[in-house]
């Protein structure tokens, strides 16, 4: 490429010129390409470690004046070939121009103007262009493609210095992260290193530091560890690494692949060495920590973040911490853990305003919301800038959206003071949404069907006699304790979560309150109120649809709480059905997966249905991640995570237990119903109460302190029955000796009780044991141990999912275990590659995980033509494209464009395991429709219909006259045998083994096109010259064959049709035993005899004269195969090309046209390819595929071959 002219002193220092003219100078890079000697060496180990090869191109080309000693640097080139284009140019262009000047220094000025020119008129066709990543940054992703075949597709995030340990020695160079790939380059004295992992392949990644590799990476696959060490930030890298790695196991569990936030905010001037994809990813990684902080939606993005302090009016002082300030919410988070915490959304803001600034209170801010509460922050840094931001997202705050925290009021004494007695206007009666709501459920199920606009639990307590016992008691103490915190806290969104709002949750939620504080901390309540409507919409939308999803969920509605009265009647299973048919519909990537039943079932006992809705979107979109999908991913992450915090806090156990397998089994149904399957209900919905203000964390406290508590006896079971046993019966007697509602039996206890019942736990000295004990579980620490379980557990389940793919297909394919699975990884990493490389616009949506294992992965035709090129055993030079074309459509069963992996292996089975019979088969119908497709050959449709319509017109006369006489007969024995049309119908969806006679025939230009593909195939084969003699002498045998048949044809159809007349003279054959065409008998016939012959012979042979006399035509059959064998031994398989016989076009060469009549069978093409041992030979051949499935997979581990040439040309595309 040109670049802007430089000053050169030293022209030979570390370069050699390799052309020269008066003007220019061609020099390459010491130590680039071959030679060089130890200076080579020397300089092209500089280059790898100092990153000089990334600024410093190996080419570039000189201008210089007569004899002055000064150079200007006016080009360089990554490549020999983009150099030698500029030098062409530079030739072609500039050199008689510059003969004509007098002056070297006009010849200076005019070249230096030129190119300067030039590099203008580039820059102004790339301005479009962003111009954010440094001109470093930008050469080392240039040098990385370059380096590892890398598409234009493949975006660089980040590149290191490091070392990376092959055995015991460490090999300093770059490590290049990219979207998908992890990559390592090394040149030290000659020895070249190339290094290249797939994201999707890594199965661990951990930062260690030990004796022999200190403070390193390691980075492990399915076969290999990788270590690298010695990196300038370990932990910027390593955070990286793993984002990185996420995101692959992200697209490996529902396929989706990176997305660029446009949102994002743009930084105020361009990162040096940091690439625009790396900011958007620390933007990204900061907003996913952001909204988990504060329970926030998907869609939220963090704007900025400053230090302040907030005034709390509670405790009369000044917290020290950080304002978070994101497109709908400001948020405050105090800098020490639990003390404070703060939502305010924007659509609660009235008034922002700079206050009066002092010595105790600087650079103050003052927020005032809706209902009247007033936030005071002080010390900010930029003040009027934060301020003009707020002003500036409120401005976007679209004013429909009502506000859900208006004057709350004050728990009355009765306790019948819910959220729905203090919602606002928007949701009164009279609004038409509320009273749609009801409607709409009526409206799809029945008209007078009762719909659960308040907590079920409070409709069916309404009628009960009021309980002035002890329980009751305490329960209005824990209200009035509420109604306290409110005063002095606030109360909705906007109220302060301090430490004292953990222990009025810790110490239980009461009934009355249960349902606002859930929805208040678990985020629902934002939602809910900036998609007024929605749910009622998803309602009408969801119902009457029928799906997978919803026989599901209609299947498990009465085994959802049937020991409860809410779910023992209609109101309770139709409000159950509509939210969670409304969820599939919104979510049908999860649809519904079992347990939701019973988590959702609890939720509208406390909840109105629209409210439960939400809570349930909280629970599967953000405080259960992945947890409820087809493969309950989350689930089985977290039991990863629940193991591991068992190894470290209770190591004994842990070693007793794993040999028992009992972790694994017990943990799944802890977490996915959050105890409520395994504990009594008026428990486990206190740990519930838990759980949507402390996130996951109090599940794995609590989880652990039952293992704590049953340490000894679980020490002593000898099996992992007896250890069920024991935590089946503690978790069912841990009670609740507070509540007030009535006891509701517990089915898991009733069927596990034995003759001793055992002692009582109470939850509430369950919960704080499980706080003493291990209370200091931090959520990031368990975010951590998240991603490393994530990794295992994605790639365990993709190890299952491809063993019950080759379980499945094992018996119907003669490849090896060993075999399949290598032919999977191969077949799905060119499905994943081509979602994130782009080369099929729908690849991102073939991958469908609710489809068994077998059709998750599916190719199209490209990617399925480089499969076929790298494993198939036909190789077939430039026609082979065109054959893998034809075995696509052959397996293509439903003509969608993809094939699955089941397909493709029986494509593959059938040419290398098959007997000669199957192969010829497969070879025969790779050029029957609908392999061979109507542009390839136009007439192979109408001559398969012509000849698989056997049915004479006579008959189908006859046929029709019967119909017409016995049609009434024929209708009565219709009703009637209708036993007879099952068993036809039944049979015919039997399926029935292929048998040669069911094969179509085979017209002539069909037979052209299989020649040609033989004489291609054998073009590689050591017995080239025999195999073309035999397949000379069985495609003539042939054309006898059909000219034979193609007389029984004719003597057929003109017995039908006496009144045809014959269209043409029968001109003279070509073959010199033919004999003279009879009546009957066409010219087009002859013509494609004669057009058929010249396919196999004319390439460099002369036309054998016409035979016409009777003498000639009687030669026999061994002078005709011994003409054929001489005649087609020297042809060679590029001259059988479309020249030679014109396929696919309107008019057939030298104005001839196929013959109609013509046609052979497979039978017959079978019988005469049996008649030469060197083609039988060939095609019972075996073996050859392991050579080629070990090469796809070296290909694909390291995308180019380990070269120090600088003219080594990288693989354009690689399995």
């Amino acid at each position: 490429m040109w670049i802007t002219p430089e000053e050169v002193l030293l022209a030979n220092a570390l370069w050699v010129s390799e052309r020269a003219n008066p003007f220019f100078i061609l020099q390459r890079r010491k130590g680039h390409g071959k030679g060089g000697g130890i200076t080579g060496l020397l300089v092209g180990t500089l280059d790898v470690v100092l990153d000089s090869s990334a600024r410093v191109a190996p080419y570039r080309i000189l201008h210089q004046t007569g004899d002055s000693q000064i150079f200007w640097s006016i080009a360089c080139g990554s490549s020999r070939k983009e150099i030698t284009g500029d030098w062409e140019w530079l030739e072609a262009n500039l050199l008689q121009t510059l003969s004509i000047f007098d002056n070297d220094d006009d010849i200076t000025t005019f070249v230096k103007g030129k190119i300067s020119g030039i590099i203008a008129e580039e820059n102004k066709s790339k301005q479009s262009q962003e111009d954010e990543d440094s001109s470093k940054f930008r050469e080392a992703e240039l040098k990385m493609r370059k380096l590892f075949g890398m598409p234009d597709e493949e975006k660089l995030v980040n590149y290191y210095s490091c070392s990376y340990w092959k055995g015991r020695v460490p090999r300093q160079g770059w490590v290049y992260l990219s979207i998908n790939h992890l990559c390592f380059y090394s040149f030290l004295l000659g020895k070249e290193v190339t290094l290249v992992i797939q994201w999707t392949d890594v199965t661990q990644l951990e930062k260690n530091a030990t004796l022999l590799f200190p403070e390193s990476v390691r980075v492990s696959t399915r076969s290999t560890e990788h270590y690298f060490s010695m990196f300038l930030n370990i932990n910027d890298t390593f955070k990286l690494m793993e984002q990185l790695a996420n995101m692959a196991m992200r697209q490996l569990l529902d396929n989706e692949g990176f997305a660029v936030d446009r949102s994002l905010p743009k930084p105020c001037k361009t990162l040096k060495n940091v690439s625009t994809l790396k900011r958007d990813l620390d933007a990204r990684a900061k907003n996913e920590r952001y909204r988990a902080l504060f329970r926030l939606t998907q869609d939220e993005r963090l704007d900025g973040h400053t230090d302040c302090t907030l005034w709390t009016p509670f405790a009369k002082m000044h917290i020290v911490g950080q304002l978070f300030v994101s497109n709908n919410y400001i948020c405050f988070a105090s800098r020490e853990e639990d003390l404070c915490q703060l939502i305010i959304p924007l659509r609660e803001v009235s008034i922002v305003e700079k206050a009066d600034s002092s010595s105790v209170l600087p650079c103050p801010v003052s927020i005032s919301t809706k209902n009247k509460m007033n936030f005071l922050f002080a010390n900010l840094k930029d003040r009027d800038f934060l301020v003009q931001r707020i002003s500036d997202f409120l401005q976007r705050t679209p004013d429909r959206l009502w506000s859900d925290s208006n004057h709350l009021p004050l728990i009355s004494p009765s306790g019948c003071s819910g959220l729905s007695s203090s919602l606002p206007p928007h949701l009164t009666s009279s609004s038409p949404l509320t009273a749609r709501e009801p409607c709409q459920g009526g409206r799809h199920y029945h008209l007078g069907l009762p719909t659960a606009t308040q907590g079920l639990l409070k409709i069916y307590q309404k009628d009960a006699p009021e309980d002035l016992g002890p329980k009751a008691t305490k329960e209005k103490m824990k209200e009035e304790s509420w109604n306290i915190h409110f005063f002095e806290f606030g109360r909705g969104v906007c109220m302060y979560r301090t430490s004292k709002t953990r222990e009025l949750v810790l110490n239980g939620i009461p009934e009355s309150l249960r349902g606002e504080l859930w929805l208040l901390f678990s985020g629902a309540q934002n939602e809910m109120a900036t998609h007024p409507g929605y749910y009622g919409d998803l309602v009408e939308q969801a119902m009457g649809r029928c799906s997978l999803a919803t026989e599901e969920i209609e299947r498990d509605l009465h085994r959802s709480m049937p020991e409860h009265r809410a779910f023992q009647n209609e109101m309770g299973i139709a409000a159950l059905r509509r939210v969670l048919t409304a969820y599939a519909h919104r979510n049908p990537g999860i649809g519904y997966c079992q347990a939701m039943n019973i988590v959702t079932s609890v939720l509208l006992l406390y909840c109105t249905e629209e409210e439960a809705f939400w809570l349930l979107v909280a629970l599967c979109e953000r405080m259960l991640p992945d947890y409820y999908n087809t493969r309950v991913v989350g689930a089985l992450v977290d039991q990863g995570v629940f193991e591991e915090l068992t190894r470290e806090c209770l190591p004994l156990l842990y070693e007793h237990m794993q040999d028992l397998g009992v972790i694994s089994t017990i943990s799944l149904s802890w977490f996915l119903t959050l105890f409520l399957s395994v504990m009594p209900f008026d428990s486990a919905v206190l740990l519930v109460d838990c759980f949507f203000y402390e996130g996951i964390k109090v599940i794995f406290q609590v989880a652990l302190a039952v293992l704590h508590d049953n340490m000894e006896t679980l020490l002593g079971c000898n099996d992992e029955g007896e250890a069920m046993t024991i935590l089946g019966r503690y978790l069912d007697n841990v009670v609740n000796k507070q509540t007030v509602s009535p006891p509701i039996p517990h089915l898991h206890a009733l069927l596990t009780s034995g003759d001793e019942p055992p002692p009582e736990i109470d939850i509430f000295e369950l919960i704080k044991s499980s706080y003493e004990k291990f209370g200091s579980l931090r959520s990031d620490v368990i975010e951590k141990m998240r991603f490393t379980q994530r990794l295992k557990v994605i790639q365990s389940l993709e190890d299952t999912a491809k063993r019950s793919v080759v379980r499945a297909i094992m018996t119907e394919s003669a490849f090896s275990i060993e075999e399949l699975e290598d032919l999977y990884c191969l077949f799905k990493a060119k499905h994943i590659r081509s979602c994130y490389w782009g080369s099929s616009s729908t690849a991102a949506e073939r991958h469908d995980p609710s489809l068994p294992y077998l059709e998750q992965y599916r190719i199209d035709l490209g990617q399925f033509s480089q499969l076929f090129g790298a494993l198939g055993p036909w190789e077939c030079g430039v026609h082979t494209v065109t054959l893998a074309a034809r075995l696509f459509r052959l397996l293509d069963k439903n003509k969608d464009g993809l094939i699955n992996f089941k397909e493709f292996v029986t494509g593959l089975s059938g040419m290398y395991h098959g007997d000669m019979t199957e192969k010829l088969k497969l070879l025969y119908k790779l050029h029957l429709p609908p392999a061979l497709c109507p542009e390839e050959a136009e007439s192979a449709l109408e001559a398969a219909q012509f000849f698989t319509d056997d049915t004479p017109q006579g008959e189908e006369d006859k046929d029709a006259g019967d119909d017409n006489g016995d049609g009434e007969d024929k209708k009565e024995e219709k009703v009637k045998d209708y036993k007879y049309y099952l068993r036809m119908w039944a049979k015919e969806n039997e399926p029935r083994k292929e048998s040669i006679k069911d094969i179509p025939r085979m017209n002539q230009e069909q037979f052209i096109e299989l020649c040609k593909t033989l004489y291609n195939m054998f073009s590689q084969d050591p017995l080239e010259q025999e195999l073309y003699h035999a397949i000379a002498t069985v495609a003539s045998l042939l054309l006898r064959i059909g000219e034979v048949g193609k007389k029984f044809t004719n003597n057929g159809s003109k017995k039908t049709d006496t009144n045809t007349p014959t269209q043409a003279p029968a001109p003279a054959p070509l073959l010199p035993d033919a004999e003279p065409e009879k009546e009957g008998c066409t010219g087009e016939g002859a013509s494609g005899q004669s057009q058929v012959c010249k396919a196999l012979a004319e390439a460099q042979l002369e036309t054998s004269p016409q035979q016409t006399s009777d003498e000639e035509a009687k030669e026999d059959d061994t002078s005709v195969s011994s003409y054929s064998m001489v005649s087609a031994g020297s042809l060679q398989c590029e001259d059988l090309t479309d020249d030679t016989v014109l396929i696919g076009c309107g008019e057939q060469r030298r104005g001839s046209v196929m013959d109609g009549d013509w046609s052979i069978t497979f039978e017959q093409v079978l019988a005469s390819l049996l008649t030469e041992p060197d083609l039988v030979e060939y095609f019972e051949k075996k073996g050859g595929y392991q050579v080629k499935i070990a090469a796809c997979k070296a290909q694909r581990g390291v995308e180019r071959q380990t070269s120090s040439s600088s003219d080594h040309e990288l693989a354009q595309h690689s399995v």
